[in-house]
């Protein structure tokens, strides 16, 4: 590649907003290169084989598909299968637990019934619902849109109570004056607190994390793409270059010039699957417009200017088990329950002190932690011989790990000791003895903190959103028209870290492409 390539758009990542913009553009005649830094592209979302020996698919970063609009999907005519989830969650309580079955509302309301001792809190949870809905159908198309300011977005909202109770007020507050119960509390409060360390009852992160939780693509629901997170991304870049764009892996951009548009980058020997001319050598391109589908972090250091890192705060644990374990409830088969989002000591109370003590500097004694079974709703992750074999795969998501806990190398260990023990509290025997073993004999887990992430995957401070998730509406009124723009009118922020970013969306890569078209 000559130094003086130049192109209509550079985009630096090829992460899922990347792509997305990349086939945005190339379909619209631009001339687009894409350059990232890893040897693969997909950034977070992509699917491994992370035991070696072990034909098991997993969605090993980001794990499941809600904000992702429809429109894009159609625009771009990605051909991927998001399957929904029958069972929404089940949380164990003692001996029995509380099933949230969405083909069955009798069996809901009986599961209702048993844990919570009569019917107000599912009356309160079929009306708490009924508003998110109506907020999700309202808001959602927005995303797509040019940014409002609040008092527009209120508007298209038109309800006073949903905008009260979900904009303005802790959602800490609004869920202890809805519902009675504490577990049913805990259950609604987990969508304010993934990937997000907040108080609930005093910091309105956690309302804009249960904002992003529960109006995606205008249902809220949480669905599993079929062939695991990899299939979206591939495709995604199958779509991009078919429409023309220039795809360079193992290219680790260096430095951005925001005047110029100048993008540094060298082919990383290490990194570009054994492309010819990875040899470590530096290039320079020019774009008329760079999108950085990276972290605000880092784009910051690539500008020359002050890092301000985040801070993640999630413990990831990745497992194939062998069978599922079994459970204490009786009236509930682990197929069932595994299925949708499974609870673990995630009651209200149990959500407040463990906050409390991660907020001190310790690690939860009884971390909440939330498992979901990807295999259940699609087996194709799994090998032949492991599907016959009763395999499973096994996603643990636990919250309150924010990266200060993890400065001492051995404070992973203990994490994943207690983690392990909360998941152990409520089933009928110990997950270590559902583990499925590699051919070396090492049991199929492996964690990731928020440090391992940063590390591994760089991101800063191993956040997963990259930054604290926004509002999705301006909030200045210097802010430009997609949510998209920086101080230098040539760069757009295109990922996570951008105005109504986070999670597996698509939504800055395609505001990103209309900021350019526009």
């Amino acid at each position: 590649m000559s130094p003086s390539s130049r192109y209509d758009v550079v985009i630096a990542g090829a992460g899922h907003n990347g792509l997305v913009a990349a086939a945005y553009l190339a379909g619209a005649g631009r001339r687009v290169l894409v350059l990232e830094r890893l040897g693969h592209v997909g950034g977070l979302a992509v699917s491994a084989r992370a035991f070696p020996g072990v034909d098991a698919r997993l969605s090993r970063y980001s794990y499941l598909v809600s904000l992702l609009p429809t429109k894009i999907v159609k625009d771009l005519g990605l051909g991927v299968e998001l399957r929904h989830r029958r069972f929404a969650s089940y949380t164990p309580v003692g001996d029995t637990g509380l099933l949230v079955d969405n083909g069955d509302a009798g069996r809901t309301a009986a599961s209702f019934a048993a844990v919570t001792g009569g019917t107000g809190d599912l009356e309160a949870w079929r009306r708490f619902y009924r508003m998110t809905a109506h907020v999700a159908g309202r808001v959602a198309p927005t995303l797509l849109e040019p940014l409002r300011d609040r008092t527009a977005l209120r508007g298209v909202v038109g309800d006073d109570e949903a905008w009260r109770d979900l904009f303005e007020r802790p959602i800490g507050a609004v869920v202890d004056e809805r519902f009675a119960d504490d577990t049913v509390r805990g259950v609604v409060l987990t969508d304010a607190l993934i990937g997000t360390f907040a108080d609930p009852d005093a910091d309105l992160l956690a309302n804009r994390c249960f904002l992003y939780h529960v109006i995606g693509d205008g249902t809220g629901d949480w669905n599993v793409p079929v062939g695991g997170m990899g299939a979206v991304t591939t495709s995604l870049a199958e779509i991009a270059a078919r429409r023309g764009a220039e795809i360079r892996t193992g290219a680790e951009v260096l430095a951005i010039d925001p005047d110029t548009g100048e993008v540094t980058f060298t082919d990383r020997a290490d990194g570009a699957d054994g492309a010819e001319g990875a040899d470590g050598s530096e290039h320079v391109v020019t774009g008329d417009r760079v999108l950085a589908a990276l972290p605000p972090a880092v784009l910051a250091r690539l500008l020359g200017e002050d890092v301000q890192t985040p801070e993640g705060a999630q413990l990831k644990v990745n497992m194939v088990l062998s069978r599922l374990p079994r459970l204490k409830d009786p009236a509930v088969g682990p197929a069932e329950a595994f299925s949708g989002t499974f609870h673990i000591n995630e009651s209200r109370d149990q959500l407040a002190a463990a906050y409390a003590q991660a907020a001190a500097g310790r690690i939860p004694d009884l971390p909440p932690v939330e498992v979901y079974c990807h295999s259940l709703t699609d087996p194709s992750i799994l090998g032949e011989s492991l599907r016959e074999s009763g395999a499973q795969t096994m996603t643990l998501f636990g919250l309150h790990m924010p990266a200060r806990l993890f400065q001492d190398p051995q404070a992973r260990h203990e994490a994943l000791r207690r983690t392990i023990a909360s998941v152990d509290s409520v089933l009928a025997e110990p997950i270590e003895d559902c583990l499925l073993r590699a051919p070396s004999g090492e049991p199929c887990l492996e964690a990731k903190t928020p440090a391992d992430l940063e590390r591994d995957a760089g991101l800063p401070g191993g956040h997963i959103f990259h930054r604290d998730l926004s509002w999705p509406f301006a909030e200045s009124a210097d802010e430009g028209p997609w949510g998209v723009e920086t101080p230098h009118p040539r760069v757009l922020l295109c990922a996570a870290g951008a105005r109504r970013g986070g999670g597996v969306s698509g939504i800055p890569g395609h505001n990103a492409a209309m900021a350019v078209l526009a």
